[in-house]
């Protein structure tokens, strides 16, 4: 074959050869036993509430509207995508149930299909720039599972899903090159299963797909007009599958500003294998977690070098593509908030953002895009330079020292997944699997935002989370439930629940931290009340 004709099916091998790693780095992450839910173990923090709204999604009867849950929280239901409960993969196992053990769920099986899609996702990405050769895409691939803001996100599976951001980058590359009718189409459908994965996930990709008319009118292209009638439709339509599947209304609460991107934080190589003690930046006070934003060695040397030496094609690129330049500065001004901080210090307070901004509280997320664009232009920019073979040689040294720098975090998540994600619940939630199997509601006091003394908050939370996740194993209707966005108002009514007369069939529970204050409001809790491991249960 001659190396012509094989150049044709460079990117075909490249697509393989990603597919290939992205499937090897989820099976050495995440074993089976992880991936499969084992039975009688729970998951901890912020993964025990999305698998528990799966959990009650799959067991539930299909109804409309198609993602509320009835009888989870209140008799109108949550809606499981402000649970974070993954919609489209709850939705697909639900078709299955009848094939799936009791209590089964998909949170450990969607961290494993991340993990497998990113790299697939980068290479089709960056064939979106007309790049065709092997080691380009194979270096992007690597470059792609070594962002160490995804591998950081363990602990939220929804947000893991990176690969939709390299999606939407790979459409926005295609459709300035005069992208058809079937490539908008395509973009927009794939917005709306975004959607139903993650609502952030879901706006970087629109924000995305907003760059292309922008991109277009700077460049006097006449097709901008077209363009920005097919991105009001994609606008449109991600409007109406926000109505039509439920999410309207939802709010964000408080707190913009408080988890925000540190202007430091891009540069500063926190859980790096290369500087492994260095902690998370934060000038906000609250850990700095959620503004973790380190770019990597690899990436961090691939812009000096593109920067040094090849100025003049950096900013060629930003003027051709200047609607998504413009596009990742909002993003990015959004994520750094109006308290801007640096290392430890607020450099500016704007003071009280719009209110419209709340809904965006946990912003540095939003500087994802950022670090893969530019992935696709330090890839792009060295492997073109003028000496073929060392710009090539510095595409892949890039990607090897960015694979090399998040190996703690690699050693971290999969150590992880393979001893601590799942553990026995709680005691006191153990010895209620009897009592809810011959239940038919509970009753769970204290409700999950109205725990009364918040020097038990952490280990009330961590109870509440036990006994939900082993109520959740036979879902039945339950009081409670933690969602991240409320469409309507908290509302602390313990006192009320506990004072209701008991229903046949109610378990009601009270945790410690409300016996004193509650137990005496339950009718009959000399005759129908009895301690079980610390908790006061209750049943006619």
């Amino acid at each position: 074959m001659t190396r012509e004709r094989l150049a044709r099916f460079e990117p075909w091998i490249a697509t393989a050869l990603a597919c290939s790693l992205g499937v090897v780095l989820a099976a050495r992450t995440f074993p089976v036993a992880f991936l499969v839910p084992p039975g009688g173990l729970v998951l901890d923090g912020d993964l025990a509430l999305h698998a528990i709204a799966q959990r009650y999604m799959i067991a539930d009867a299909w109804r409309w509207p198609l993602l509320v849950v009835p009888g989870l929280e209140t008799p109108s239901g949550t809606h499981i995508g402000i649970a974070d409960g993954i919609p489209i993969l709850a939705m697909i196992l639900k078709s299955f149930r009848g094939w799936l053990p009791e209590g089964f769920h998909g949170i450990g099986l969607w961290l494993g299909i991340s993990w497998a899609l990113q790299p697939v996702a980068a290479v089709w990405a960056l064939r979106g720039t007309g790049e065709k050769r092997l080691l380009p895409l194979l270096a992007v691939a690597v470059l792609a599972v070594s962002v160490p803001a995804w591998w950081s996100r363990i602990g939220h599976a929804a947000l893991t899903s990176h690969f939709t951001i390299l999606l939407g980058l790979g459409f926005y590359l295609r459709l300035v090159h005069r992208g058809g009718l079937w490539v908008w189409a395509a973009a927009a459908l794939t917005l709306i299963l975004t959607l139903l994965i993650h609502p952030y996930l879901a706006l970087v990709f629109l924000a995305i797909l907003s760059a292309v008319p922008v991109t277009l009118v700077l460049r006097r292209d006449p097709s901008w007009l077209r363009a920005a009638m097919c991105s009001a439709g994609a606008a449109t339509t991600f409007a109406g599958a926000v109505s039509v599947f439920g999410y309207a209304g939802a709010g964000g609460g408080s707190g913009y500003g408080d988890y925000a991107l540190n202007l430091l934080s891009p540069f500063w190589p926190a859980s790096s294998a290369l500087f492994p003690t260095l902690p998370y930046v934060d000038a906000t006070g609250h850990g700095g977690w959620e503004g973790y934003n380190y770019m990597g060695a690899g990436l961090l040397l691939g812009l000096a070098a593109t920067l040094c030496f090849r100025l003049g094609v950096v900013g060629r690129l930003i003027r051709r593509h200047a609607g998504l330049a413009l596009v990742l500065l909002a993003l990015t001004l959004v994520a750094v908030t109006t308290r801007i901080g640096l290392a430890s210090s607020i450099l500016v307070d704007l003071g009280p953002p719009p209110s419209f901004l709340e809904q965006f509280r946990s912003s540095g997320r939003l500087f994802w895009p950022v670090t893969y664009a530019a992935i696709l232009a330090v890839v792009t920019i060295l492997a073109r330079a003028p000496m073929a073979r060392l710009g090539l040689a510095c595409v892949l040294i890039v990607a090897a020292l960015q694979f090399a720098d998040v190996h703690v975090l690699r050693r971290n998540v999969a150590g992880w997944a393979r001893g601590g994600a799942y553990r026995a619940p709680a005691e006191a939630a153990a010895a209620l699997r009897p009592l809810l199997r011959r239940s038919e509601s509970l009753t769970l006091l204290p409700s999950y935002q109205c725990i009364p003394d918040p020097n038990a908050v952490a280990a009330t939370l961590t109870l509440l989370n036990d006994i939900m996740s082993v109520t959740a194993e036979r879902p039945i209707p339950m009081t409670t439930m933690f969602v991240a966005r409320r469409q309507r108002p908290v509302q602390c009514n313990d006192a009320g629940l506990a004072a209701a007369p008991l229903r046949a069939g109610e378990l009601r529970v009270l945790l410690p931290v409300v016996q004193p204050g509650l137990l005496a409001k339950v009718p009959g809790h000399a005759d129908h009340c009895r301690p079980l491991q610390g908790l006061m249960v209750c049943a006619q």
